[in-house]
């Protein structure tokens, strides 16, 4: 199977490993170079274009950083769009609105090719592991094509219906990650400051109706300080303001979510934006004047 893949980042560089092991052939393309040229070393094939990458694959995947460089790697000069081919299959899995999907569905399906909004989650622990959770939107049939190409990289794999779904539920995937991670804090930095063991909470309550997999995530890293980037604050932000554009579009309410990232919004103040969503435990503990660690 020939499988090109643009956006070698902190997802995309293992989602290319494991392509790799799944032995698939891979031609890849990325704005970064040292990321380029760590996976050509693991016998990856480099384009200089997402054009010239199309050119050479079944399967074009596509990984990048927001709305802005989905366009411009598919519609841009010498994108996507201006080389693939009837039969060629294009799978995004960058978190997006689903207007963008739906606008890039059309664009390919009028050449003849078929085309997956695919976005992923699991972070680069699943990444890693090739265990992703992958929300695809699009054709049954061009789903069915694609699946063994996603299953090199993911392990949870779902069509959630027509073109855009998978955007959409991934954007509700990404509203409860906002608001459980910052309800996370807000409930053991309370706890701690009252004298509850951050630990007896996670014990206690990750066995309780108010666990989420946010709680369990985020108690063992603020007890730590590993706030260093995983997913970070900038990621959570941006996501949050795609879900509020998408609401605005359709007449849906957003409430909770904007407590959320306004709370986000003070950890980029605080020069967290790097940092890892975990960090809004530091808006709480700052305001609380305590150290959950």
């Amino acid at each position: 199977m020939k499988i090109g893949f643009i956006g070698i980042g902190k997802m995309g560089e293992p989602m290319c490993r494991n392509i790799l092991k799944a032995g698939h052939s891979l031609v890849v393309a990325n704005r970064s170079q040292p990321a380029l040229d760590r996976i050509a070393g693991e016998g990856a094939t480099v384009a200089r274009t997402p054009a010239e990458l199309t050119a050479q694959s079944e399967f074009i995947m596509t990984c990048v950083t927001d709305p802005a460089s989905v366009d411009q790697v598919y519609e841009g000069a010498d994108g996507i769009v201006s080389a693939i081919q009837p039969g060629q299959i294009a799978i995004d899995h960058t978190t997006v609105g689903p207007g963008t999907s739906r606008r890039l569905h059309a664009a390919i399906t009028a050449k003849g090719a078929g085309f997956i909004d695919a976005p992923i989650s699991g972070g680069t622990a699943g990444a890693e592991s090739g265990t992703l959770t992958v929300m695809c939107g699009g054709d049954e049939a061009v789903f069915e094509q694609a699946k063994p190409a996603l299953e090199s990289i993911g392990e949870n794999i779902y069509l959630a219906g027509p073109s855009g779904s998978g955007a959409v539920i991934k954007l509700v995937n990404q509203l409860l990650v906002g608001i459980h991670v910052a309800a996370s804090a807000e409930a053991v930095v309370m706890g701690a400051k009252a004298g509850a063991d951050p630990n007896v909470i996670l014990e206690i309550i990750g066995n309780s109706f108010g666990g989420s997999a946010m709680l369990k995530r985020s108690i063992p890293l603020a007890l730590d300080r590993k706030f260093e980037a995983g997913t970070p604050v900038s990621l959570v932000l941006r996501d949050l303001g795609t879900i509020g554009q998408m609401c605005s579009e359709v007449g849906a309410r957003m409430t909770l979510g904007k407590v959320a990232e306004s709370l986000f919004n003070e950890a980029h103040i605080a020069g967290l934006t790097e940092n890892d969503m975990v960090s809004v435990f530091k808006v709480f503990e700052s305001s609380s004047g305590i150290e959950v660690g």
